[in-house]
């Protein structure tokens, strides 16, 4: 969420079924059609976090009913260069229609179809166009991510509210006809009085009500099924989870399943181990965006000894070095996805970052020694203010690595104990043409460019 832009907007009888629109298949076999093709397509699904996340966005990407197409058109090269899903922004209709970026929901089932809040289509596109490049995105073996926003609406009528004391917006009658809201469902209200937290003034969603509950996870046509078995999402990317109790997205994944994150924003990573195993689910490593802020930015790579959540629970915490609400990591970005795509935790590459700004060769190298080198436990071999040096002691096929990251501003050589005993290794990022063999002991020098990084493992 971002608070300061928030005004301003946010794949024979199986092929047939996935390929065909909605119209052509017969209703009556509308609902198994859906199943048959969720079952069939997840099968050819790469497993999430066997690859790379890429956020399939930017803040303010541009208006006109174009991102789809344009994302559409880049899943066939992200799939080929590693990545096994896509996060796309909120799909549905916002209160700044055209314009919003979806963080101000107003209408959970308009996808782009019904002219309300001044446009039909929504700033991505139409729902056609949606439902293509998820189709396609499944055809290309990616899941598919909604960022999901329940904490808080946008663009309800003025209705008298005595909870409140006052007139609220929270008269809520969208054109699709699903899940209509009242000051009854909002915060405060006959019931509740509040939550965790409230987003910027608006009317906060109150997931203690059965009526809320049941529209948005519990009935057959809710929110959270709709999303899975009808527009085919394979996964979920909850939105400002800290304005409510962690059961409310757990009660969520319990009903449809499926990979989820949440967007706890906090750097505490006391508070991000507390809030995963009481959702039961990942959250972004923000302990970890920052020690590598410190790191790069503050040119002490000390800082990337600190707690992380990766640390405490790998299969938990989703990395990123940006996204589209921060983006602090300046200096020796490239240092940052080194650090990410070569540790534990399920790494996420931000759009401008792979697509506009850093050497895309780059990244796609270290997506491949992530995909392919990385696994097994971590050890820390070496670290000070210039030098950091980990090994990845592999496992589950794969060999294990060791990354070496240097800023400083001269070539660096140091003597490391590998996996590996009497092996000839080498540089998968090509910076050293050097390929030494590990002595008895398993011990070799390695080296590491300056403002760069090496990623060692078996030739």
């Amino acid at each position: 969420m971002k608070f300061s832009k928030f005004f301003y907007g946010f794949f024979a009888i199986t092929f047939f079924f996935i390929s065909c629109s909605k119209d052509e298949v017969l209703d009556s076999v509308e609902t198994e059609s859906a199943n048959l093709q969720e079952t069939v397509t997840s099968k050819a699904l790469k497993p999430i976090g066997s690859g790379v996340m890429m956020q399939a966005f930017y803040w303010d990407v541009p208006a006109g009913g174009t991102w789809w197409n344009v994302v559409k058109g880049k899943v066939d090269d992200w799939s080929n260069a590693g990545m096994d899903a896509i996060w796309l922004p909120p799909v549905s209709k916002a209160q700044n229609g055209a314009f919003s970026m979806g963080y101000d929901p107003f209408d959970y089932y308009d996808f782009g179809e019904y002219n309300q809040m001044g446009s039909v289509e929504t700033r991505f596109g139409s729902r056609s166009e949606l439902e293509s490049l998820i189709s396609t995105a499944h055809n290309n073996s990616l899941s598919v991510i909604a960022d999901i926003v329940i904490n808080h609406n946008s663009g309800g009528d003025l209705e008298w509210n005595e909870f409140a004391g006052k007139n609220t917006y929270t008269d809520y009658n969208p054109l699709s006809g699903l899940f209509n809201r009242t000051k009854y469902d909002f915060h405060p209200n006959d019931q509740y009085y509040s939550d965790s937290g409230i987003f910027g003034g608006f009317p906060d969603l109150s997931h203690s009500k059965a009526y809320v509950q049941d529209w948005l996870w519990g009935r057959s046509n809710s929110v959270a099924k709709y999303y899975k078995n009808t527009m085919g999402f394979d996964g979920w990317r909850f939105d400002y989870v800290k304005g409510f109790e962690p059961w409310v997205v757990r009660e969520w994944k319990n009903n449809v399943g499926g990979f989820s994150v949440g967007e706890y924003w906090d750097g505490n990573v006391n508070t991000l181990d507390w809030w995963t195993t009481e959702a039961q689910m990942s959250a972004f490593d923000f302990a970890c965006y920052y020690k590598m802020r410190d790191a790069f930015m503050g040119n002490n790579l000390n800082a990337l000894s600190g707690d992380m959540l990766w640390k405490r629970n790998a299969s938990r915490a989703v990395t990123f070095v940006a996204n589209h609400d921060t983006d602090e990591i300046i200096n020796n970005k490239i240092l940052a996805y080194a650090y990410i795509l070569t540790h534990e935790g399920y790494p996420a590459l931000f759009y401008r970052d792979y697509e506009d700004w850093l050497d895309k060769n780059k990244l796609n190298n270290l997506i491949w020694i992530h995909n392919n080198l990385a696994s097994g436990s971590t050890s820390n071999l070496w670290t000070d203010n210039d030098e950091y040096i980990a090994k990845r002691n592999g496992g589950g096929g794969k060999n294990g690595l060791i990354v070496y990251i240097n800023n400083s501003n001269s070539w660096k050589e140091r003597w490391v104990e590998t996996n590996w005993s009497n092996r000839r290794i080498k540089d998968y990022t090509g910076s050293s043409s050097w390929e030494p063999v590990t002595q008895g002991g398993r011990w070799v020098k390695i080296q590491a460019p300056p403002k760069g990084y090496s990623v060692w493992s078996l030739k």
